[in-house]
């Protein structure tokens, strides 16, 4: 039975897709068969992992406000163990359309329960909102991961975050739990860093990944060439990261 992992932070910019697909691409390079699926109408997942939206058939947009089984959507990509169900710009009204469909909160849920056997893990990125969209991928997940830019805003939304993950498992979801936390985009020389990194640890004890991502230059290229980091540039400091953020992942 397949993992289903969301990844999510409802402030943009702190590389949840970033860590969705390389995340992804890291876990299958060691071995584990991987699907990521894209319900952010940005995309950036899709096209992340070299897939033309133009060809796209089905997208997770079909899922949610279709109903249609996971098994339609799927794409092969060319990287290691790693498959995809990518998204469409469709789903930038999915949260209007969502409002008059019955248990709108278990769509994805649905569509994946004959596919969950088929992988060890699944990896949901998440829109930068917390509207109904996210709401089904965190009814749908077993647990979520976190990233976070060392910054003082970062520390702000999480609060926000928290709540919706409480309120998703009151209501929805009562298995849900928190995966980790991911430090992301992390200068150990400023000293921001350091004081926003312990507030992190505070407020969530042993759910902070030992692993961090640095920032790299190489990271922000890699998804205009349509390749997770470890195959854009298997020596760069991003692929020794995101390799070693999958091996804690898959250890724990």
């Amino acid at each position: 039975m397949g993992k289903i992992i969301a990844v999510t932070n409802q402030k943009g910019g702190v590389g949840k897709t970033t860590t969705a697909v390389n995340l992804s691409a890291g876990i299958g390079k060691l071995g584990k068969k991987v699907l990521l699926i894209d319900v952010d109408p940005q995309g950036n997942a899709t096209s992340g992992t070299g897939i033309d939206k133009r060809s796209i058939q089905n997208s997770s947009y079909n899922l949610i406000i279709d109903g249609i089984h996971a098994q339609d959507a799927i794409i092969h990509t060319e990287f290691e163990n790693l498959d995809i169900i990518p998204s469409s710009i469709e789903l930038a009204a999915a949260d209007i359309e969502l409002i008059e469909i019955e248990k709108r909160e278990s769509r994805l849920k649905n569509s994946l329960a004959l596919t969950k056997t088929d992988y060890d893990y699944i990896l949901i990125d998440c829109p930068p909102s917390l509207g109904l969209i996210t709401t089904n991928a965190l009814c749908a997940a077993d647990t979520v991961l976190v990233p976070i830019q060392p910054e003082y805003y970062a520390l702000e939304g999480l609060s926000q975050l928290m709540n919706s993950v409480r309120i998703v498992k009151r209501r929805y979801n009562s298995y849900l739990d928190i995966e980790g936390v991911l430090l992301t985009m992390y200068d150990g020389r400023l000293n921001l860093t350091q004081q926003v990194v312990q507030e992190v640890k505070k407020f969530f004890p042993r759910k902070v990944f030992a692993t961090v991502i640095p920032r790299a230059v190489r990271l922000s290229e890699a998804p205009s060439f349509g390749q997770p980091i470890m195959y854009f540039d298997k020596r760069s400091t991003g692929t020794t990261a995101y390799m070693a953020l999958a091996e804690e992942l898959i250890n724990k």
